[in-house]
């Protein structure tokens, strides 16, 4: 393959949700999932986000437990993976748009994303950010890039991500994004943890959203465990993804 192994790990609940309607990050993991989401962080190269995400809730996306930066050292990893920001445009102003620092020069939003770390960032977009954007960005030491006039070129971007020595990335949404990537064929396995609550509303976010698949077309998946995971009754369910010859 000349892309990376594609690993999309979610939470939701148990009736499918990975947010609220309010979408502003509600938190459905418990502690025992939080954790094995950064060992799981620890065990890849990159660790992949799309633009709602990056925008609402602005990820550090870095390993939190200290052993597990330092394992990586040992092996000579860097101590956290790649962070990687896909967004089909970036905004020049508002709420998640540039603003001005102290010296009066430009100042990129998402401030967790890019400075926790130490990491690589990656940023993809489409050629609908303006020019003054991308630079802003590229002046914070992002590697940006424009993939597509109006939506993000997902091939390449694995491609290019694979050129650059990536050979994992882990993918924790949103739902846009999975859906884009099981569209396209690019998911390797998909992780859930399950938890026991019920969020419901027709506007809250399911692990794949946009226009969906017809019957025939679903991206069909091949069950390799199911367990109960923890106290409060949650449930880790491994697949996976059949790809289509």
């Amino acid at each position: 393959m000349n892309r990376p192994l594609i690993l999309v790990n979610v939470a939701m609940t148990a009736d499918g949700k990975i947010d609220s309607a309010a979408r502003k990050g509600a938190a459905i993991s418990s502690i025992a999932d939080k954790r094995r989401v950064d060992e799981f962080r620890a065990s890849v190269d990159a660790v992949l986000v799309g633009g709602r995400t990056l925008l609402n809730e602005d990820p550090n996306l870095t390993v939190k437990s200290a052993e597990l930066r330092a394992e990586r050292l040992r092996k000579g990893w860097p101590e956290n993976p790649a962070k990687v920001g896909i967004i089909s445009e970036i905004p020049a102003i508002g709420a998640h748009g540039l603003r001005l620092d102290d010296a009066g020069g430009l100042r990129p939003p998402l401030r967790q994303f890019l400075t926790s770390g130490p990491a690589k960032v990656y940023l993809f977009t489409t050629r609908c950010t303006a020019p003054e954007v991308l630079s802003a960005f590229k002046t914070a030491g992002v590697k940006v890039h424009a993939m597509g006039q109006e939506r993000v070129d997902l091939v390449a971007v694995f491609r290019s991500l694979h050129e650059a020595g990536i050979r994992s990335v882990l993918v924790e949404g949103g739902g846009t994004l999975i859906a884009d990537l099981f569209r396209l064929g690019l998911v390797d396995e998909l992780t859930i943890y399950i938890a026991p609550k019920i969020f419901g509303g027709a506007s809250a976010p399911s692990l794949a959203d946009d226009s969906g698949f017809l019957p025939e077309q679903a991206p069909g998946l091949k069950l390799k465990s199911v367990e109960k995971f923890d106290d409060e009754g949650g449930i880790l369910v491994h697949y996976f993804v059949e790809h289509m010859e």
